[in-house]
This record gives C-alpha cells, structure tokens and sequence, in this order.
C-alpha cells in the first residue's frame, strides 16, 4: 500500500487523495517527531510559568479571559472538544473526514502547535486503522476553524462518541480503538484546541473538487465537440489563431481539446447545406470560452490550495522563537471565496452544457435531426424529459452559485464576530459537482444518439471511440422508447469513473 510521509513543511494535493480515496498508509517523518518535541518542551515551559497563556492556561473564545490553575487545565482540554463536538445533520463523507484528519494532522506536524509527538502518532494510527469518525454536516462557521467538524475527529482520538469502522459499521470510537490497540489520547495543555482550530475540512473539500473538476471540464469539452458533430457545426472557431488573439489559457486549452476530438470528422462545416448559417449558437460556438474561464478559475483555486497545503494553521501558533502568538490564520477567506468561485464556473459550465442539449432535441434548431432525437416522434418522446431533468439539476447548480462566504453571523459573544462560511461553500460546491457530472452525461446520452443519427456522415475518430465505449458501458443508442433512467445512470457512472476521457485519449492522446 502507498504511503505518505509527514514532515514539517506542508503535503500535496496527490497525498490528500491518496489518504483521502486510495487509503493510503500515514507515517511521521523523523524531522516532525523532532520538531513536535521541541514545540512541546515551549509550551511546557509557559504553562509551567504563573503568567497566562492563551490556549494554554486560559479559557478559549469569549472565555479567554479565566486564568485555568494547573490542575484544571487536562479538563478543560477534554471539555473543550466535549463541548465542540456539537454538529447535526447527515454524516460527511468518510473521503471528507479522512482528509479532515490528514490535513489538521499536516498543520500538527508543522512544530508550530505545540502538541506531543505521541498524540500526532494517535491521530496517524486511527487514520490507519480505518477509524472514520462520525461528522455532521451543520457545525462549522469556516472561522477558528473547522470547529465542530474537527471537534467529533479528536473525540475519536479520545476514546469517546461515535465512529465508523473499517467494516463500515458504527460503533462507539473506544471499542474501535481497541480493537486496534490504539491507547486513547490523555490531552494536556494546548492539545484541545491544536486539534480542533483549523480550515482542514473546507481545504480537503476544495482539493477534492479539483481533482474531480479536472476530470469534469476535460469531459465536458469532449461532450461539446460531440454535440457541435451532432448539430453540423463548424470547428473552424476552435483555430489556434483565434484563441491565441484573446490568450486566456483556459480558453485555449478547451479549443485545443475539442479540436483534437473533431479531427477527421465528416460532420463539421456544413453551415451552407440545407439550412444555411453564417454562425453557430453561441453554446456551440463560445464553449471554449466559457469552459476556459472555469479553467482559470480552477488554476486560482488550487494555488490557493498550494498555499493552504503548505500553511500551519493553529492559534496561538508556537514561533521558532520561542514566542507563542495568537494570530487569525484559522480565517477561512482565502479558502472559502475560491469554494464559491469554483461552484459559479460550475453552474455556468452545466448551463452552456443543457442549452446545447436542448438544441439537439428541438427540430427548428437541429438542423434535421427528428424531434427530441424520437425513434418515431410521437409515438415515442426520445430524449424529451431527459432534457427536463438536466434543466433541473443546471436550476439547482444556480442556486447553489449564491456564495456562502458573502454571509457572515456572529458568534462567541461576538468575539468571533466575522466568519468565513467556507465549510458551508464546501458542502454545496461538493453537490454542485455532483450535479454537474450528471449535466454532462446526459449531454453526451443526446450527443452520441444525434451523432448516431446522421446517417452517410462518419463522426471524428475519437468520437468513435467515445461512442464504442459508452455503448460497451451500458449507455444505449438510438432507438424506441424505453426506461430511461437505467440509461442515463450508465452515462452517469461513464462521465463520473473517467471513462469518457479515457476512451477519446485513445485517439487524441491526453487532453490538456
């Protein structure tokens, strides 16, 4: 089994996925080992020293102002995460708690939070094991960071509430760590709150995202050069001459795709036969610069996500110095606002992906393809609500465009007074993602059978392939009406494991 490595200077966006999805195996460099002793031998000191700390020997948030006498102080460590550990709602995705847990476990690693070498390994262990604690999906505000979230992960460390085994049960997380003869944690000074004051959730959630919208606007370039075949576009737009006098990369990288598909297609360029144009819609036409502009977007989140993967976010943080400082680098901003960006190009991405669909199936504006791609229209409604459903799920995609991190609600007897809301953006940018692989396979369902139906026209090589390997996959063709959910689930798993990618890199070689 693969495993990560752990130091002190941050991890990659491939050791999230790899812990995250692939169940990678976690270890602790030497060089952090070494440095969490050192971060530890400082705040022993302070605590040891009568003069208040903040995370250390004072209470937390609004309450920071109670000096915690030593004997009290292992309690409040316990309470804090008691207390914390307050989430509601449906489970997270045990993808997203495993990345949760990695990430704070990166910022733990850093030497800049104080917490005991042994604790650091707890957390590897649990992770190792399969241990996946219980985490709601109500309870962070994106500022002081994940709190609830990473709250219900440390309790788990503790031997106490709920997680879910390697068996994919629930039970209580003791006897799961006892099973695997992992000790629960004895937390001391500092260690609560270095466990629960972090943008970890948000940030594993925008990593995921990345990964799978990398995957997503490859495909749905793929999908529009099928639907510009199907509709007798022109790839005439997609000339690298024209994109290089506008040099947006995005912008290029989608017209270089799609032409890579289109080569050797007899479908493209017949605008003058027997229905005239000049133009085609802006849907077929501008799909470069709309999917460009997502692209570019994604380039702005994942350096964003570069430079959250190699932060150490904790407050207070313990400075090489020997200084312990309280700062505000739990704010979820930079995460939470690129969240948001990238659930917008979503939307757009799935609205541009529907109207081309809807202009396959109308017979006024498919320049004759017969009416909702029918076997026998009337008789047979083809691919009518097919079209419906994409609708709804690009009305959703909408919805969820409104951003989360332009809202803010006081807590913490208004000391923590503006908040992020990125987990919030997190959660829906994960649905947005979700509904935008389902956007694009039912535009590739109506792409193909339009593709299928032109008769005495051979489509493009690679859409060739594309087509053989839906067809091999469950996605049926053209034909009478039948049940067409089962259809359109089988295009949807094609889109979402990367198989259509895959069957037009055959072809094209890899798209960019």
């Amino acid at each position: 089994m693969h495993t990560v490595v752990v130091g002190t200077s941050g991890v990659t966006a491939s050791d999230v996925l790899a812990v995250a999805r692939a169940g990678a195996r976690v270890e602790l460099s030497d060089e952090a080992v070494a440095a969490l002793a050192a971060a530890r031998g400082i705040v022993d000191a302070l605590a040891a020293k009568p003069d208040p700390v903040y995370g250390v020997s004072t209470g937390f948030g609004a309450l920071a102002t109670r000096h915690i006498s030593p004997e009290l102080r292992a309690q409040l460590q316990r309470n804090i995460v008691r207390s914390h550990a307050a989430g509601m709602g449906p489970r997270v995705e045990r993808e997203v708690v495993r990345a949760l847990m990695f990430l704070r476990l990166k910022t733990i690693c850093s030497g800049h939070t104080g917490v005991r070498p042994e604790v650091a390994q707890t957390m590897a262990d649990v992770l190792n094991s399969g241990i996946t604690p219980v985490v709601h999906e109500y309870g962070s505000l994106g500022c002081s960071g994940d709190l609830a979230p990473l709250s219900h992960c440390a309790l788990t460390l503790m031997g106490e509430g709920d997680a879910e085994g390697p068996d994919g049960v629930v039970r209580p997380a003791g006897e799961l760590l006892a099973e695997h003869g992992i000790a629960p944690v004895e937390l001391r000074e500092k260690e609560g709150l270095a466990l629960l004051n972090g943008t970890d959730g948000m940030l594993g959630m925008l990593v995921m995202a990345l990964a799978d919208l990398d995957t997503l606007y490859k495909s749905a370039d793929i999908t529009a050069a099928l639907s510009l075949e199907g509709l007798l576009g022109t790839d005439k737009v997609l000339a690298p001459e024209l994109h290089a006098i506008r040099p947006h990369p995005g912008q290029g990288a989608s017209a270089a795709n799609m032409l890579a598909v289109l080569k050797g297609s007899e479908l493209t360029g017949h605008h003058q036969d027997d229905a005239p144009r000049v133009q085609d819609a802006y849907s077929v036409r501008c799909a470069p610069q709309v999917a460009g502009a997502g692209r570019d977007t994604m380039a702005h989140a994942r350096l964003v996500a570069e430079r959250e993967l190699a932060s150490a976010v904790d407050n207070p943080v313990v400075l090489p110095d020997g200084r312990v400082e309280s700062n505000g680098n739990f704010h979820g901003a930079p995460v939470a606002y690129v969240l948001d960006f990238l659930a917008i190009a979503a939307a757009d991405l799935a609205s541009i992906a529907e109207r081309r669909t809807d202009r396959l199936l109308d017979k006024n504006r498919s320049h004759g393809l017969p009416p909702f791609l029918a076997d026998d229209p009337g008789v047979d409604s083809g691919l009518m609500i097919a079209q419906y459903t994409q609708a709804a799920l690009v009305s959703e995609m909408k919805r969820l465009a409104v951003p989360a991190s332009a809202d803010s609600i006081p807590s913490s007897a208004m000391q923590e007074d503006h908040v992020s809301m990125g987990w919030s953006a997190a959660r829906k940018l994960r649905t947005a993602v979700d509904n935008l692989t389902r956007v694009v396979a039912i535009e590739l369902y109506a792409a193909t059978r339009a593709v299928e139906l032109r008769e005495g026209l051979s489509p493009a090589p690679a859409s060739r392939a594309v087509i053989d390997a839906a067809r091999a996959a469950g996605v049926a063709g053209p034909g009478p009406d039948r049940f067409l959910a089962p259809d359109l689930a089988a295009a949807d798993a094609f889109v979402r494991a990367g198989h259509l990618v895959a069957a037009a890199e055959t072809v094209t070689g890899p798209l960019r």
